[in-house]
């Protein structure tokens, strides 16, 4: 025990308050990131004598295994006053009957049935890592179940087992010692383990920073961890072998240098950013021609090299970076490489998705749904996976909304376009019903909103998907429908602007797909309770469990969401919504390009020095392949004075552009299309 004089440090109230109420152990000698910090001396002395008190064998008898009424009165009151510690449990209120049946992991301990199982499954095994249980033999009871879980299994829970480690008394927990063991068996836990440790650590080798350093926008609750965190990275890397730890430490290398292109690209006047952006990726390209490593994203992303010239950026606030990579069977996977935005709650969400397509496949409803990865490498930065062949609806399927026409077709012929045979479009139209039934029921529960045609994707192949996840669970709700789903959404499902059995269909699955999540909501509530995002409140949490539906059954929850659906489909804001947004964004683009420069004539003609046009006629067309097979229209075009026309050549986009061009600089004028 400990004994002596002892130099304490004086900790701000907020160091250990999680959303108002003290949660987790006191933090560890020698932790404070401030070096001129309060601190108080005090002097334990030794007592005579040390005895522990003795469990008395008659302490369990009369208690009946499960039934929360054969405890004493005090052990109830205990376990009532624990489950209202917890955001999980403050839903939904009632009697303690209510209580306990929403934590039926409290009454196998105090019903000293230590060595069973959770009622439910090893996953429920996870909220006794929730800091409203600090006792270290519940938390070691809580590692034994887990252990049943395989490596792939904990790597979707990977982020709520780094969190929990805030909050063991001590540095070598059961947790700790979990993890790495876990590490040592499957690389692929090892590697999302040690880019979950460097995110949440600062620098960018946090493993090589010598003292505790703190930003002034870190959260004292933050910094307080970093120590416990560095040991265990620390070790880590010490345990996982020469090759492992090489790959590593290469990933890190790859990861600081793209921070470095991002910020220099972001510092660069417009003109000159892809000239800095590809010089900058050269040099990398031959660092990976050299040494090939994974990518953050997947140990199983070997990448040796970077197509440079097809590499760019977004044009958006914080000009992410769109890279080409080339794999070690020369094939090319792009990534997005993102500085000055917080991925975290991407990444929470994204973990969310995973999960609940894999319900939904196990209940044996295939949602055809898409979800890519998204990795925070440190803070504000990180990498995200780019889906190949899937377009933004402002780009292409959505183009009709820009003229604020609101037609109904233009996702039905895209798809055509890419699906030419009957058997090919009648595929798509299969995959964008479920992934779209799967979509609607998602951002509905996680309240995902700011849902525009910017974050709305469609792939060739009929799925759909959004991406963007900055704003939910009612964060700055700014969507005036449940959830996005327009007419010519339904257009597709219903293979025509009537309603037909394809639409019961769809209807069928949401309901379907709804009450499966309903049915596993604790689960997510656990994850979202215990993320460690600062952002997640309990009104967070609230707003989730009210969009579940709790208090409704089955049949009921269906019939409710149906009438989201048809609430949904009648509100006209969303399509408008979308017009106002692609409005800005060519705004913005055009004020960013000069005006109204075309991004394929970037000139700026004159009458006076170019000439009057007087005609412009369509004299023929030319396939084309680059590689895929295309179309360019043969233009001849007379100017005044001008005695012999010029003959220039265009696409169909090309075209699109200049009519969106058109219809911002002449809004009254009838433009055909």
């Amino acid at each position: 025990m400990t004994q002596g004089s002892i130099l304490l440090s004086i900790w701000p109230k907020d160091s250990n308050y999680i959303n108002d109420h003290i949660y987790g152990p006191a933090p560890a000698m020698g932790t404070h990131p401030e070096p001129d910090h309060p601190m108080i001396g005090i002097e334990i002395v030794a007592p005579n004598k040390i005895q522990f008190p003795t469990i008395s064998p008659d302490l369990y008898l009369g208690v009946i295994e499960g039934d929360f009424s054969s405890l004493d009165n005090e052990t109830q009151q205990l376990l009532v006053d624990a489950c209202e510690q917890d955001m999980l449990y403050k839903f939904p209120p009632g009697n303690q009957g209510d209580i306990v049946g929403e934590t039926s992991l409290s009454v196998p301990l105090a019903a000293g049935s230590a060595e069973s199982s959770p009622g439910s499954t090893q996953l429920g095994a996870l909220e006794l890592l929730l800091p409203v249980y600090p006792d270290m033999e519940v938390r070691k009871l809580a590692i034994r179940w887990i252990r049943g879980l395989t490596n792939d299994e904990l790597v979707d829970y990977l982020p709520q087992l780094v969190v929990a480690l805030r909050h063991e008394t001590c540095e070598n927990s059961p947790l700790a010692k979990f993890l790495l063991d876990r590490a040592l068996r499957s690389p692929r836990f090892a590697h999302h383990l040690f880019w979950l440790l460097c995110h949440s650590l600062p620098g960018d080798s946090p493993q090589n920073c010598s003292s505790e350093t703190r930003s002034k926008d870190d959260p004292i609750s933050e910094v307080r961890h970093h120590r416990r965190l560095k040991l265990l990275l620390r070790a880590l890397l010490a345990i996982c072998g020469k090759s492992l730890g090489d790959c590593f430490l290469s990933q890190q290398s790859l990861v600081k240098k793209l921070n470095d292109i991002a910020e220099e690209v972001q510092k660069s006047k417009e003109s000159h950013r892809l000239t800095v952006l590809h010089n900058s990726l050269n040099q990398i390209h031959k660092d990976l021609h050299d040494n090939p490593t994974s990518l953050p994203l997947s140990p199983t992303l070997r990448v040796k090299g970077i197509e440079v010239q097809t590499s760019s950026y977004f044009p958006s606030n914080t000009l992410p970076l769109k890279i080409n990579f080339i794999m070690e069977d020369s094939s090319v996977r792009p990534a997005i490489y993102k500085v000055g935005d917080d991925l975290q709650q991407d990444m929470l969400t994204l973990q969310m998705i995973r999960l609940m397509d894999k319900l939904w496949l196990n209940m044996g409803l295939d949602l055809r749904m898409v979800a890519f990865t998204c990795i925070p490498t440190s803070k504000l930065k990180g990498m995200i996976e780019m889906v190949t062949k899937a377009e933004n609806a402002e780009k292409n399927p959505g183009g009709a909304w820009f003229n604020g026409r609101f037609k109904d077709k233009p996702i039905a012929e895209w798809l055509a376009k890419h699906n030419p045979s009957e058997l090919e479009y009648s595929r798509a139209v299969q995959n964008f019903t479920a992934s779209c039934a799967g979509y609607c029921v998602i951002t509905y529960i996680l309240g995902i909103c700011d849902r525009h045609n910017d974050n709305i994707m469609l792939k060739t192949s009929g799925h759909l998907f959004h991406i963007d996840y900055g704003k939910f669970l009612g964060d700055a709700q700014m969507d005036r429908a449940p959830f996005v789903l327009t007419s010519d959404m339904a257009y597709v499902i219903n293979g025509g602007d009537r309603p037909t059995e394809r639409f019961h269909h769809f209807v069928d699955l949401c309901c379907q797909a709804f009450n499966i999540l309903r049915n596993h909501r604790n689960l997510f509530l656990f994850l979202i309770t215990s993320s460690g995002i600062c952002r997640i409140t309990p009104e967070s949490i609230g707003y989730m469990h009210k969009a579940l539906l709790p208090e409704l059954s089955n049949p009921e929850a269906a019939a409710y969401f149906t009438r989201l659906i048809e609430e949904s489909l009648k509100t006209r804001f969303t399509q408008f919504n979308f017009f106002l947004h692609n409005l800005a964004q060519l705004k913005f683009s055009a004020d960013n390009n000069g005006g109204s420069l075309l991004s394929f004539v970037p000139k700026t003609y004159s009458m006076a020095i170019d000439g009057q046009l007087v005609h412009v006629e369509v004299v023929n067309y030319r396939k084309r392949y680059d590689p895929d097979k295309y179309y360019v229209y043969v233009l001849r075009v007379y100017r005044k004075d001008q005695r012999q026309p010029m003959e220039i050549q265009r696409t169909y986009k090309e075209f699109c552009e200049l009519h969106q061009k058109l219809c911002i600089y002449f809004p009254l004028a009838k433009l055909h299309r």
